[in-house]
């Protein structure tokens, strides 16, 4: 079994809406993707947000990132972290060889446009950690 190690944040901008990507493969998702070379799991969420929507973040360490661990296909496991960060920026630029649309979003739509149950978890989480309601 192969092992992968990506990273990525859930960014929120200053009215609170969440920045989400639709890949060009047709799904949903928050931007993410594999560490390179000697980078922290936090570098590679900063880059990894940058490339795939040209957004400048700013994590936040006052709270943990959580982790979720799939299969992406077969004979491979990922384990995904995922960091809360702010917007620093706000013009969206795709990454055209990956993502066709990259955009700020009200936490509950994002909720309901997400493709995967465990990005809608990491979702939730991050929504917690910032004790914002959706309600």
């Amino acid at each position: 079994m192969k092992k992968e190690v990506s990273c990525g944040a859930v960014t929120f901008d200053e009215d609170g809406k969440v920045l989400i990507i639709k890949h060009l493969k047709g799904h949903i998702d928050i931007p993410k993707g594999h560490i390179e070379g000697n980078e922290t799991k936090e570098e590679t969420a900063i880059r990894e947000v940058k490339e795939e929507t040209n957004i400048d973040i700013e994590i936040d360490n006052s709270i943990k990132p959580t982790m979720i661990t799939y299969s992406p296909k077969d004979g491979v496991i990922k384990d995904v972290y995922f960091f809360v960060a702010k917007a620093l920026t706000h013009d969206t630029k795709p990454q055209e060889e990956e993502v066709s649309h990259a955009y700020f979003v009200d936490p509950k739509e994002a909720l309901n446009l997400l493709t995967f149950d465990n990005a809608k978890d990491v979702l939730k989480y991050a929504l917690n950690e910032k004790c914002i309601s959706i309600n």
